[in-house]
């Protein structure tokens, strides 16, 4: 629409209501404290709208239509694929669209109903989403071959903290567990030989791959490094071992499309690893 259809919507509005809706400003607009309980209404209507058009189209047809996916970066890159393909083929009439973000920014979409279905790397701390645990997934060292660790059964916090570390970013649901990891075991993340910090899993293995530094990661990421012996895993002592999860919010309307796909992510997930 352009800016004067705007302004005519506005107020007729405005005069339907007889209240003002915004508050004007020089270069600022706000809604009124009236405006903020329109917009929560009409929020509430399109959403009913939208879920009447879902409701109606699963009692006249099969699963179907978009689903709004998100995932944090380790479950996009080394679960998802693969999930996502298989139901692709059963229900060849959803079009998922998928958001790659790290766990928080996930776990905020899915809370502002942006999203539908988040994957994270951890229990969701919003009281507003529904959790339900997906599989266990095992973080350990990973270190260059020629690395003086390499040979090591295992690896503790303390020999981790003793060596330049590559680190996820702020926000990963792999930065976190990792730094609580440590903070149980009386080390403070602040407190670590820290050279760089990466938004990329692939990113940190190619600077591990360099001799540079170590880090943690999950194992499943580095399935294909293994096989080529490029990099090194070591188990942690104690084991670090965390939850993935699957989240939705739990105020609105599940449509049948999405029931389906939690359902049949959660089985496929609950799978041992080889059989992923």
């Amino acid at each position: 629409m352009t800016q004067p259809a705007v302004t005519f919507q506005v107020k007729q509005l405005e005069e339907q209501f007889n209240t003002r809706l915004f508050e004007r400003s020089h270069a600022r607009i706000s809604l009124t404290p009236t405006g903020q309980v329109v917009f929560d209404y009409a929020d509430r209507i399109l959403r009913l709208n939208e879920e009447l058009d879902t409701r109606i189209g699963e009692m006249t047809g099969g699963v179907r239509g978009p689903l709004l996916l998100g995932a944090s970066l380790t479950i996009a890159e080394f679960i998802l694929p693969r999930i996502l393909g298989e139901f692709k083929a059963r229900y060849p009439d959803v079009r998922t669209q998928m958001t790659v973000a790290n766990s928080e920014r996930i776990e905020t979409r899915v809370a502002d109903h942006s999203l539908d279905v988040g994957l994270i790397e951890s229990p969701s701390t919003l009281s507003s989403l529904h959790t339900e645990i997906c599989c266990e997934d095992e973080l350990v060292l990973i270190c260059a071959s020629t690395h003086r660790l390499a040979p090591r059964a295992a690896v503790t916090p303390q020999e981790v903290a003793a060596e330049p570390f590559v680190s996820r970013e702020t926000g990963s649901g792999t930065r976190e567990f990792t730094d609580q990891y440590f903070r149980q075991a009386g080390i403070s993340p602040d407190d670590l030989n820290l050279v760089m910090e990466l938004g990329s899993p692939e990113a940190i293995k190619g600077l591990v791959e360099t001799g540079l530094g170590v880090s943690i990661m999950s194992r499943m990421t580095i399935a294909k490094e293994l096989r080529l012996a490029t990099l090194v895993a070591k188990p942690l002592e104690p084991r670090l071992i965390r939850i993935l999860s699957l989240v939705y919010p739990r105020d609105r309307f599940q449509s049948r499309l999405v029931k389906t796909f939690v359902d049949f992510a959660l089985t496929r997930m609950k799978l041992p690893v080889t059989e992923r």
